[in-house]
């Protein structure tokens, strides 16, 4: 069996096709954002109407990672990617020829935020688990940035096919992307290094398959059932609550709304989320980088930090090319650095058994951040006429969780208890 570690090892392979997987699954979940106008001239619905079908998208999105998780433990990866890559292409292919608002909910609202939920971050951690020994902050990095890449990268796209009042063109665009890494999964994804003949990406010699304790029935309910009798899950759980909260609910959801308040056009804004994105590309593999190296709540606490503060300082410019370029980049370099030192405390006191299932648990909080600002920021603009109170309460928020990751905690390992 080869131990060598080249740049033609499986675990590369598996990790590119799971890269692409993550960056469009994120790119539909942020398709709503770009048909929010469109829908709303072509059918009258309101702006809170179709947030709440983001928004419940966005939800099942989370609630399905911790059953996804649990899933890959039992029939594996490959064929928890494969479901969810089907109900995807199933619901936006459908939603192509919709004409009720309850039809919108069902595909893009239900069955969509279920099959974008079995190719969301959890996938990334379980691929980590199984295929690296070395180099997971570095490898769960590059995973990381495809879902934040993959939500700002493809925006501008979509509002470029949109051009402000079509979204069927979006929906084909979508429904193609998906339909086309079904094949790419079957061919090129392999369950463990050892179907393909070689150890994990790091490995000199085969070591014992950890245990990973007797099968159960409801495995994600008794993971969870054990989780949260220890307080660093509560930790986790509310930081990623306002990650979800000041990210993909509130800037991926509301930006191009929130720049059209201020005369910019969506295309124009979607290329603002794109910079974000390729900004993002660099800032989550470095903060996997970092993650492999320095304590994780401390790398937490800055991240939440300047992302706070980006927040909160975003409505008293004025929306011109400098300061707006300035905020991508600060923004898009810390937009999901947060998920690699999260995963790495996760599996470290949980373990790697079931800590992608844990893991899947506190991603549920990430969802319900999202969609109480998916929901939340929609409801406040048509209450108060701005964005601006959305925007500053949740830079508050993150605020607050810079002080919680700093606060003493008890933690299993040294890496998160000291630097």
């Amino acid at each position: 069996m080869r131990s060598r570690k080249y740049a033609a090892h499986p675990a590369f392979v598996v990790l590119s096709v799971t890269f692409l997987a993550m960056l469009v699954s994120a790119g539909v979940r942020s398709t709503p954002s770009v048909m929010l106008l469109p829908l709303a001239i072509e059918f009258g619905w309101t702006r809170s109407a179709i947030s709440f079908s983001a928004a419940t998208g966005i939800l099942l999105y989370g609630l399905t990672a911790p059953f996804a998780a649990a899933l890959m433990h039992q029939i594996g990866i490959k064929r928890t990617m494969l479901i969810g890559l089907t109900l995807m292409t199933l619901s936006s292919a459908l939603s192509f020829w919709m004409t009720a608002y309850w039809q919108f909910q069902l595909t893009w609202g239900l069955i969509s935020g279920v099959g974008s939920g079995a190719v969301a971050s959890v996938l990334g951690a379980a691929v980590v688990n199984r295929w690296f020994k070395e180099r997971k902050g570095l490898a769960m990095g590059l995973l990381g940035a495809s879902t934040a890449t993959g939500s700002l990268i493809i925006i501008p796209v979509l509002a470029w096919l949109s051009s402000g009042v079509f979204w069927r063109p979006v929906i084909l665009f979508v429904t193609c992307s998906t339909a086309i890494l079904i094949p790419l999964v079957m061919w090129l994804v392999s369950e463990r290094p050892e179907d393909k003949g070689v150890l994990i990406y790091g490995e000199s010699q085969r070591a014992e398959m950890a245990d990973s304790g007797p099968y159960e029935r409801w495995m994600a309910l008794s993971v969870l059932k054990r989780a949260i009798a220890k307080p660093v899950f509560w930790l986790l759980s509310g930081s990623f609550f306002v990650c979800g909260l000041t990210t993909n609910g509130l800037i991926g959801t509301h930006m191009i709304a929130y720049c059209g308040d201020h005369g910019i056009a969506p295309v124009a804004a979607g290329g603002l989320l794109a910079a974000m994105g390729l900004f993002d590309l660099f800032g989550t593999t470095a903060s996997g980088w970092l993650t492999d190296r320095y304590n994780s709540r401390y790398l937490l606490a800055g991240y939440y930090g300047v992302r706070g503060a980006s927040l909160i300082i975003l409505p008293f410019i004025n929306f011109e090319n400098v300061s707006l370029g300035l905020f991508a980049v600060f923004y898009g370099l810390n937009w999901i650095a947060t998920l690699p030192p999260t995963v790495r405390i996760t599996n470290e006191e949980f373990g790697n058994a079931e800590g992608p299932v844990v893991y899947g648990w506190v991603q549920v909080a990430h969802q319900m951040g999202a969609a109480t600002a998916a929901f939340g920021a929609g409801f406040a603009r048509e209450w108060t006429g701005t964005y601006d109170p959305a925007f500053v309460i949740t830079g508050i928020l993150a605020l607050v969780t810079t002080v919680a990751m700093l606060a003493p905690h008890k933690a299993k390992g040294q890496h998160v208890a000291s630097a």
